[in-house]
């Protein structure tokens, strides 16, 4: 299914499966790809963030994971992926392990990682390979 987000920016993003296959203003992607579910975002639309410290304090890897999602960010280092458990729940989760930092785009044809913040910087949404992982209600 192809979904395009946009935000009050109005640049836009269209992305097909966990691929990246549109990036532009809104009226252009919606030109190029007609019929495709559109989902507005309040805010500004951001690849999504790698987290580069260590990974928040929660009681489980699983919820240590959702911390990560939940800030705008689809990767962490590797250096703070500290036990098999906490790989195991950022690979079930999509989340990449980085051997480092790199700086994050929305190109065609890369992972759909993205997200959305508002003016103060919270994250109100967050696409993890093309996934809608975090949502902010």
């Amino acid at each position: 299914m192809l979904t395009i987000h946009t935000a009050d920016e109005g640049g836009a993003v269209a992305v097909e499966g966990a691929r990246v296959v549109g990036v532009g203003p809104l009226a252009e992607i919606q030109d190029r790809f007609p019929g495709a579910r559109v989902r507005s975002w309040p805010g500004t639309l951001v690849p999504a963030r790698i987290h580069e410290g260590p990974l928040p304090d929660a009681p489980s890897p699983r919820e240590r994971i959702h911390a990560v999602l939940k800030s705008g960010a689809t990767a962490v280092l590797a250096e703070h992926v500290d036990s098999p458990e906490l790989r195991a729940a950022a690979d079930r989760n999509g989340v990449m392990i980085l051997p480092g930092p790199r700086p994050p785009a929305l190109v065609d044809q890369a992972r759909a990682d993205l997200a959305v913040f508002d003016e103060v910087g919270t994250c109100i949404a967050t696409v993890c390979a093309g996934r809608l992982v975090h949502r902010r209600r």
